[in-house]
């Protein structure tokens, strides 16, 4: 698979993915909601590396150190939005953080935060767009 076959794979999961986070949501699932969400970015920061760095991206969940291994230029809001998106990952799949994550996960909570990950894939896909041309 040659490098625009790879970028367009990792777009097209992040696709598919994010109307999945929209329904756990809308069926109060507010965890893996925020789980598939940070998977969701890290499809498109995926994306990012195979295009700057003409290789396979690591297998890390990181998305601050695969957003750092791009040359992807985030504000300091959108930085740290992603290191907060990060606890998305770990603390819905690891049982002694899964209870106090699952707490925290109220609707607003989680509104709040799916509405900030919709906001970054916007961002991101317009990005992802705007170099295609």
């Amino acid at each position: 698979m040659g490098i625009k076959e790879q970028i367009q794979y990792w777009v097209e999961c992040a696709e598919r993915d994010l109307p999945v986070a929209e329904h756990l949501f809308q069926k109060g699932d507010y965890a893996w909601c925020l789980f598939i969400g940070h998977l969701v970015l890290e499809k498109l920061i995926k994306a990012f590396y195979v295009r700057d760095n003409k290789d396979i991206p690591p297998k890390t969940h990181n998305l601050v150190q695969l957003v750092e291994a791009t040359s992807l230029d985030l504000s300091t809001e959108q930085k740290e939005f992603l290191f907060l998106a990060n606890k998305f990952n770990l603390e819905a799949r690891y049982p002694d953080q899964k209870f106090s994550f699952y707490k925290q996960c109220d609707k607003e909570y989680t509104r709040d935060k799916l509405r900030k990950i919709k906001e970054m894939y916007q961002w991101l896909i317009s990005r992802i767009q705007l170099e295609k041309k």
